[in-house]
């Protein structure tokens, strides 16, 4: 029997992760087998990230994806950056190979296949998205792509918006990127609200900003995918708001890695059934 491809995931309370059966089953579909291992460092004896990394890539790993709070802290441990990566400064498929471990970025990729297939034809002139952080960051690199005019950022951080912005803008070789803290004046002047932030998650339950802010001629976006659902989700429906869920970012995202690390083309809608199948629509 063929040695499988082993792969895995480093991040914190991540037990509930719907990455490893989408890996494992579109292998399984075409026909080879990958082992897809979840490390948590909440459950490991000794967490430290640039020890397990060094343990996966000694045990024939052929790669890692990595997740919340490492997206960033994994870029030293690091041997080179693809472009994107270098440019969003967060990295979440890690390759192992000739050239060492090199760092790449499908979160943004994933966002924005996600939103080009469910809201293909929202006005983008401007666009507030909450949250700075590794998600925050793939998407503001998305808005590029998007041709978003204006991207108001807010973070409860201003200086690691402030830092978001600068790098940003400095990629995009325009201002697109305004950190904002007035939430209100960013809602009135937006066409659209992206959610990068940990609210509504099941962990995480609640509103990420005021209910009455939003107004049926916004469009809503976030990246939450457990549950599929947010409060904010249900919200945007109760107010007529067209919306697009976290689980596009999911699965397109695991798409881009399985092609780093399997060098094979996944099928998008079948990991798109497995992740169904496999995800709460409410917490």
């Amino acid at each position: 029997m063929t040695t499988p491809i082993r792969v895995g995931l480093i991040g914190a309370g991540i037990g509930k992760s719907r990455t490893p059966r989408l890996h494992m089953a579109e292998a399984a579909a075409q026909g080879f087998r990958l082992r897809y291992d979840l490390i948590d460092v909440e459950t490991q004896t000794n967490p430290s990230l640039e020890s397990l990394i060094a343990e996966a890539e000694a045990q024939g790993f052929a790669g890692l994806n990595i997740t919340h709070p490492f997206k960033q802290a994994v870029l030293p441990l690091l041997n080179e950056l693809s472009e994107d990566a270098s440019a969003l400064g967060a990295v979440n498929t890690v390759v192992f190979g000739e050239r060492g471990r090199v760092g790449h970025n499908t979160d943004w990729s994933g966002f924005l296949e996600g939103f080009r297939q469910t809201l293909p034809d929202v006005p983008l002139a401007t666009v507030l998205q909450l949250g700075a952080g590794g998600a925050g960051a793939a998407v503001a690199y998305a808005a590029q792509a998007m041709n978003v005019e204006r991207l108001l950022l807010s973070d409860m951080d201003i200086g690691r918006a402030e830092a978001l912005a600068a790098r940003m803008n400095a990629s995009a070789g325009r201002a697109y990127v305004h950190v904002v803290s007035d939430l209100s004046a960013a809602m009135e002047a937006a066409d659209g609200l992206i959610n990068t932030t940990p609210m509504g998650m099941a962990a995480h339950p609640g509103l990420p900003l005021p209910a009455d802010l939003l107004t049926s001629r916004h469009w809503v976006a976030d990246v939450v995918y457990f549950p599929l659902v947010t409060q904010l989700l249900a919200l945007a429906r109760e107010r007529g708001c067209r919306s697009v869920d976290g689980s596009g970012m999911a699965v397109f995202q695991a798409v881009g890695a399985f092609r780093l690390f399997t060098g094979k083309e996944a099928d998008p809608l079948r990991m798109r059934e497995t992740f169904q199948a496999a995800t709460p629509v409410t917490a």
